[in-house]
């Protein structure tokens, strides 16, 4: 049981994340116990799971729902995770060892490798290129030895993953060099440059955070108007 939960845990934070359902989406339980073959007990368990790290809501009497984007709560988020990810990276960077930095440079080589457009779509991100830019993050904090700190940083970077995840196509995003942003971060932790890291590391979000906001979120416009009132 508690694999199938972890399991289904994990096939609905993927669906969220990849936009199988619009923000403000209702999710039912009896729908997606079908989809990840699975009991409704089980849907249930995760999606409150799911709930509590932040990235659906729940209401009482109505259910759970994809949150609704909100551009000021943007902005709070990634303050958030700038503050949060400041810390833990410095104490990675005090308690690392080297097989930290030998398993760091090797998810960035992976993370470098792997193209970051989708040939078939290419104004968005290709997934492949999402899931190594979020191990090589983790693995950036992990040394820090937090486990309180590691699932906090982890639920930040799903919620501003679902923004990233709905913002319209922009030729900010096109043309950052954020490949050359992973370099400077790398070469900061391998130098154990803590205050380095920590201002490279909060250039990199507010950057991502910026482009979002000056795009505008790929939702309909009743929506968004709606979110920035």
């Amino acid at each position: 049981m508690a694999e199938a939960g972890g399991q289904t845990v994990d096939g609905i934070r993927r669906a969220v994340l990849g936009g199988s359902w619009r923000p403000g989406e209702r999710l039912a339980p009896v729908a997606l116990a079908e989809r990840f073959g699975t009991s409704s007990t089980v849907v249930r368990e995760a999606l409150t799971r799911l709930a509590g790290d932040g990235l659906l809501t729940w209401e009482r009497n109505r259910g759970f729902f994809v949150p609704e984007l909100e551009p000021r709560e943007l902005r709070d988020l990634t303050e958030l995770r700038c503050v949060t990810e400041e810390l833990a990276s410095r104490l990675a960077v005090e308690r690392g060892d080297l097989q930290w930095e030998s398993d760091l440079i090797a998810a960035h080589h992976q993370l470098s490798r792997t193209p970051r457009r989708d040939q078939e779509d290419p104004e968005h991100i290709a997934d492949p290129w999402s899931v190594a830019h979020r191990s090589f993050h983790a693995k950036l904090l992990e040394a820090c030895a937090s486990a309180p700190m590691i699932r906090l940083a982890d639920n930040l970077a799903d919620s501003t993953e679902l923004y990233r995840r709905w913002a319209a196509p922009s030729r900010g995003a096109a043309e950052r060099d954020v490949e050359q942003e992973h370099r400077d971060i790398l070469e900061a932790a391998l130098a154990r440059d803590a205050s380095g890291l920590a201002k490279l590391l909060r250039r990199h979000y507010e950057r991502t955070m910026h482009i979002v906001l000056e795009a505008g979120l790929d939702v309909p416009a009743a929506e968004l108007a709606a979110a920035e009132k």
